[in-house]
């Protein structure tokens, strides 16, 4: 079987030796005599693989131990209304960044619950950049940030310092590099990016958050819910939380986030450079300073032109190269599970595309 190249934004490509390993496991998980997806989760068996997981997210990230490792369900989009249920009120403000669709999808569940305000953003210029941060007020609720931005190919560089505490959507280059977890006051990302399957979500939350939610809020959406019942509150997604043990358990042997991290600037330079030595054939959506590792978006001068490319592509087995529609264009995703070799074949045949045209 000759695999294809999975360029694509979410559900996104993960490590074959993953899936290899999942397959050899998946009738009969550790001698139980049956699958991880038929385990009970309250079984001592699936109890190994969900505190597997937890522990090795905080020792890859370094997570402080006054912060909790929360597994959840209903994607990024979920916690876009689920924090500020449960930390905003009418007589607070929650100040965002806005640097793309998910940022915007944030704002409009926060207006929901309380007063909001845009600090800062680079709509007017369709999202091409990273904003510049002016004074954040002291007297905000939170301070919200989408880290990295799938659809436009844009990524913070240096997060901001800022009085109040800070939330990141982190859903899309989570684990792709080194950061200061004590920068962030709650961390969420949904899985189907760097972390595994679509079906988990990952929330990062300091431990002193907990308890202060506001009282109107249904039970299964407090977080000291899910806190106090390990994740265990109702049935989880094992599975997805399977396959994100195995996802960090090959991220440790690749060498934890020093190792990612660089391997990553190199997939990312491969294709820049493919973009920036094309004589403006391809033009780069993102301004250069804001340029994003993980989702790497470029236009050509029409859509036939794009159109072409990206038949082409899928004929050499490369998928998920046509960009959001909002931007158009191609986009190549390039998480941690694609390899120097997938981004370096992607190279080679952006240079002969553009030499035949």
């Amino acid at each position: 079987m000759i695999r294809t190249t999975n360029f694509n934004a979410g559900p996104a490509a993960l490590p074959l030796e993953v899936l290899q390993k999942a397959k050899d496991e998946f009738l009969d998980f550790n001698g139980a005599g049956m699958s991880v997806m038929e385990l009970s989760h309250r079984s001592k068996e699936y109890d190994a693989v969900h505190q597997k997981a937890k522990a090795l997210l905080k020792e890859l990230m370094d997570i402080p131990d006054d912060y909790e490792v929360m597994f959840l369900q209903g994607g990024a989009s979920l916690q876009f209304s689920m924090i500020p249920m449960n930390f905003l009120s009418k007589d607070k403000t929650a100040h965002f960044i806005m640097t793309g669709a998910w940022s915007e999808k944030a704002l409009a569940e926060a207006k929901l619950f309380g007063n909001t305000s845009i600090i800062a953003s680079s709509k007017e210029d369709t999202y091409s950049y990273i904003p510049e941060v002016p004074e954040i007020p002291a007297d905000g609720a939170y301070l919200h940030l989408t880290s990295n931005n799938t659809i436009f190919g844009t990524q913070w560089q240096k997060f901001p310092d800022a009085p109040i505490p800070v939330v990141a959507d982190m859903s899309s280059d989570i684990l792709s590099r080194k950061i200061d977890v004590s920068q962030f006051d709650i961390i969420y990302a949904g899985a189907q990016k760097n972390l595994g399957p679509s079906g988990v979500t990952v929330v990062i939350m300091k431990k002193d958050w907990l308890g202060k939610e506001n009282e109107q809020v249904a039970k299964i959406l407090k977080y000291s819910t899910h806190a106090k019942a390990d994740s265990l509150y109702n049935t989880p997604p094992t599975f997805a939380i399977y396959m994100l043990s195995l996802v960090l358990e090959w991220l440790k042997e690749k060498g934890g986030l020093d190792a990612i991290e660089k391997r990553n600037r190199e997939k990312a330079g491969i294709l820049y450079n493919a973009i920036d030595e094309s004589g403006g054939f391809y033009r780069g959506h993102a301004r250069e300073d804001s340029r994003s590792n993980m989702n790497v978006t470029f236009t050509l001068k029409n859509d036939e032109l794009t159109a072409s490319f990206i038949a082409k592509a899928k004929e050499e087995k490369m998928s998920g190269l046509g960009g959001h529609r909002s931007v158009g264009g191609c986009r190549a995703s390039i998480y941690n599970a694609v390899s120097v070799e997938d981004c370096e074949k992607l190279a080679a045949f952006m240079k002969k595309f553009r030499e035949e045209n």
